[in-house]
């Protein structure tokens, strides 16, 4: 994993992203050998090859991002790895045609592009294929050393299976605590307790300091020699913010906090994030009208006309400032007739037969856009809550409200690594990912959780 804009990343991943945009970019070239009719060196110099090809491969990198398949979690087997890719050239189809469209004289014409798409689409195949082949489950996976046989240690000791990112070469025990870890898998430093020979001797990547005992005296000489001879050293924390992508809450304190990087974000990039906010917001908005005008009418028509089609809410905001949302109405008009807030919760009965299909599909959310546009939401960030669940959450889970230290947003982080919460618990583990929103955000990382939600859009994942 490497730290891209605040943003931890699989360095395998970010391989194959990288050899799979020049697939795409040959594939172009390829497909205009293949498919132009007078494809030559006296054609090509007509148009510009090359700028196209580049256009065209960022457009297939963008729209395979977007449907998961540069995320390790991702492991559906071939069926999922051809839906999703045929997902894949569907939208970038789409996007090609309105660039073809709007910038004429780089198109090549039907034969190429499709060309192209195929040649693209075996050649993902086949590159997936190759690095499975050459890098296996266990190769692509980071080896770790842990200082650290107790109860913290068995926290890594049992986030570690099959699908991990990680591996731990071996547990060491650094005195002064009670052994939670299997021999099997401990480790011992040796007479001459050289780390660094171990680490050597083990070929690892990475050395976690997990001990129980706050008060223990590090071998901080040996930690350091480590360090130095290219070793990287992390604490739990920051450990299980890498691995897991989310913050954990039962181990985070104020010092952490304080002396970690993130949890700030200055003008320039609330700037950005707005104006961000306000073009994607307005582009939405175009087709997202005529959507709106079906809705409706899919509404009127159910309801019969006696039931209101809009839904307004009273959430909480940036900074625990109240503000009203809209949203389509997807529930009966009686669904909290007794004044009482609820979750949302599987086969909802309060859901009305429209109401399944707008939330399956997000389609009940697109008056929040208007919500964006006032600048009381944005696209990316916590999910809003209403004050009701906010008053009872903040006095059972420790840092509920620093995930207000942002706006809230259509979609986010959360929404698209933990299913719809409906419990103390599922907000506590939701709670964790927006904290790690909050530390991370930066545009590069709401341009990942957008391209994301299109995969949640198109496969109707986590709707209730």
């Amino acid at each position: 994993m490497i730290r891209l804009f605040g943003h931890y990343v699989s360095k395998l991943y970010l391989l194959l992203g990288t050899v799979e945009f020049w697939v795409f970019f040959l594939s172009l070239l390829l497909g205009y050998e293949v498919g132009h009719p007078a494809a030559g060196a006296e054609a090509a110099a007509e148009v510009p090859l090359l700028t196209v090809g580049v256009l065209y491969a960022l457009i297939l990198s963008s729209s395979v991002t977007a449907m998961g398949l540069y995320q390790r979690t991702t492991a559906e087997g071939l069926a999922g790895l051809v839906l999703r890719l045929g997902i894949s050239m569907i939208l970038a189809t789409m996007a090609l045609s309105l660039l073809f469209y709007a910038v004429q004289p780089l198109f090549f014409g039907r034969k190429v592009t499709g060309a192209a798409l195929i040649f693209s689409f075996f050649g993902v195949i086949l590159t997936r294929a190759a690095f499975s082949r050459l890098f296996g489950q266990n190769t692509s996976k980071h080896r770790l050393l842990v200082l650290g046989t107790g109860e913290k240690a068995a926290q890594i000791y049992a986030l570690e299976s099959p699908s991990s990112r990680f591996m731990v070469v071996g547990y060491v025990n650094l005195g002064r605590c009670v052994d939670r870890i299997p021999p099997r898998v401990r480790t011992d430093l040796g007479k001459e307790g050289d780390l660094l020979a171990l680490a050597v001797s083990l070929d690892v990547d990475e050395v976690v300091v997990a001990p129980d005992d706050p008060d223990l005296r590090l071998p901080v000489d040996v930690i350091l020699d480590c360090k130095m001879n290219g070793f990287p050293v992390l604490e739990l924390m920051t450990f299980f913010e890498k691995e897991t992508l989310r913050i954990n809450t039962d181990l985070m304190d104020p010092t952490w906090i304080l002396f970690s990087d993130g949890f700030s974000s200055g003008s320039f990039a609330e700037y950005w994030k707005r104006m961000l906010d306000i073009l994607v917001a307005g582009i939405l908005l175009i087709p997202g009208s005529l959507l709106m005008v079906l809705v409706t009418l899919a509404s009127f028509i159910e309801s019969r006309g006696r039931h209101p089609v809009l839904y307004h809410q009273v959430r909480t905001g940036r900074h625990g400032v109240p503000y009203r949302l809209y949203k389509f109405r997807s529930m009966r008009p009686d669904a909290e007739q007794d004044g009482v807030a609820r979750w949302a919760t599987d086969n909802d009965d309060r859901v009305t037969g429209l109401g399944r299909f707008l939330r399956k599909t997000r389609l009940d959310e697109l008056p929040q856009l208007f919500n964006v546009l006032r600048g009381e939401m944005s696209l990316v960030g916590p999910r809003p809550e209403r004050p009701e669940f906010v008053e009872q959450l903040s006095k059972k889970i420790a840092w509920y409200n620093e995930r207000h230290r942002v706006k809230p947003g259509i979609t986010g982080w959360a929404q698209l690594n933990y299913q719809y919460g409906s419990s103390t618990e599922d907000a506590k583990r939701k709670l964790e990912y927006d904290l790690y929103y909050v530390k991370n955000a930066s545009p590069f990382l709401d341009m990942l959780i957008l391209l994301g939600t299109v995969e949640v859009i198109l496969l109707g994942k986590g709707a209730r």
